[in-house]
């Protein structure tokens, strides 16, 4: 019996390519992902930063391929798969405490574990879970980590509810402003998605460098 093509499709998505997600799965599938990047640890592997700002870019049918995504049923399912998963992530860290980060062989999601916990001894719970969703992997295992280490409820669904919507909303939002205002950017689109994914990175290397400015004039003090 033969596959329908449409299911043929999703069967041979690659999880690890924006544009193979978006084509199989399309605005549902950028909440599935969210949810399973920031809220299971299986999930630290997907591509999160490069899926929101291609999924933005599709919204203007600047990117010739096929796929033209709907910008308001997007930012909704980017926020809510991105706001679900965390405090998803939250919940099992605080039923299960450490056990689940434990047990992992993963070395990336042991060494993210490590900065995760880092991030949240140095700058406060937060500061920490806001700069936390700029980093992959790290915004994976700090969900659990702030559950396992007693990190109030309340301050945990504050500060990651005003990550969440910055990072799901803001690299959505960068993908269908450079479509909309730059053509034939289909072009160009990985060194983009490059790009974007550096400078999400930019709030964290800005607060280590102010951080190490504080520690250096203290010393000297």
């Amino acid at each position: 019996m033969a596959t329908p093509p449409h299911l043929a499709s999703q069967l041979a998505v690659n999880v690890l390519d924006a544009h193979s997600l978006l084509a199989a799965f399309g605005v549902l599938g950028v909440g599935v992902v969210l949810f399973a990047e920031t809220g299971l640890l299986i999930g630290f592997f997907l591509p999160g930063d490069s899926l929101l700002f291609t999924a933005g870019l599709l919204c203007t049918g600047a990117a010739d391929r096929g796929v033209r995504l709907s910008l308001g049923p997007l930012l909704v399912a980017a926020a809510v798969g991105a706001l679900a998963g965390s405090q998803c992530g939250f919940l099992l860290g605080r039923k299960a405490g450490g056990a689940l980060l434990a047990r992992t062989r993963s070395a990336k999601l042991r060494e993210g574990a490590q900065r995760a916990e880092e991030l949240l001894e140095r700058y406060g719970h937060a500061k920490a879970i806001v700069l936390a969703r700029f980093v992959p992997v790290v915004r994976t295992v700090l969900n659990p980590m702030a559950g396992a280490l007693g990190v109030p409820a309340r301050t945990f669904t504050v500060w990651q509810t005003v990550g969440g919507l910055v990072w799901s909303l803001g690299l959505t939002l960068a993908g269908y402003a450079l479509g909309s205002s730059i053509p034939n950017v289909d072009k160009y689109l990985l060194p983009v998605i490059a790009l974007i994914v550096v400078v999400s990175l930019l709030p964290l290397a800005a607060e280590l460098l102010r951080s190490r400015r504080t520690a250096r004039e203290g010393a000297c003090g």
